[in-house]
């Protein structure tokens, strides 16, 4: 049967202050990721995902087992998206960007639109399929994956993402966000 491991970070726990504190790291990767991976694997034995992997299970699961694999998957993706000193987008991305929304002010402009009026927990994604941009907002677990889209950029509006730092101060969090976008990876993932 296989089972999941909290994978590491991609950068130390002080790395993306002061945008988002080491405290706030260690409670939303530490307790909270940790947790959706030890619920999932106590979740996946006698189920037909036994030696499934997260996709797969996002893909066909329902219930707790696609909701406890989707928030494997949705955090481990989102502390990718995000690196010290963020920057901009480039090159066929950047212009992709620009032919859907005009500008990447007016993308910007939507993201956030999206990630501060979506309604109680979730994600926002910019997500494409063939190419073809689009952002999702999605309550909970939601994946776009579940779709057929492939995930390019995720911000975690969940609460815990941010309470430590902003209380509920959520467009304060989303304006930090900004500041921390790894557009190199997304650029990657949008060219494969």
């Amino acid at each position: 049967m296989k089972t999941f491991t909290l994978p590491p970070l991609p950068y130390d726990m002080k790395a993306l202050e002061p945008f988002i504190s080491e405290n706030t790291l260690s409670f939303h990767y530490g307790k909270h990721h940790k947790a959706y991976v030890d619920k999932l694997n106590e979740l996946k034995p006698g189920t037909p995902f036994e030696d499934a992997g997260l996709e797969d299970i996002i893909r066909k699961a329902d219930g707790a087992l696609y909701n406890q694999a989707a928030q494997v998957w949705n955090h481990t993706f989102y502390w990718s998206c995000m690196k010290p000193a963020g920057g901009a987008p480039t090159g066929v991305l950047a212009e992709a960007i620009q032919e859907k929304w005009g500008s990447f002010e007016a993308f910007q402009a939507e993201f956030t639109k999206a990630a501060a009026g979506l309604f109680g927990s979730g994600w926002v994604w910019l997500a494409h399929k063939k190419g073809k941009l689009e952002i999702i907002a999605a309550p909970n677990a939601g994946n776009p994956i579940r779709d057929g889209k492939e995930p390019l950029l995720v911000l975690d509006v969940w609460e815990h993402a941010y309470y430590l730092d902003k209380q509920n101060r959520r467009p304060d969090y989303i304006a930090d966000f900004w500041k921390l976008v790894d557009w190199d990876a997304v650029s990657e993932r949008y060219l494969v």
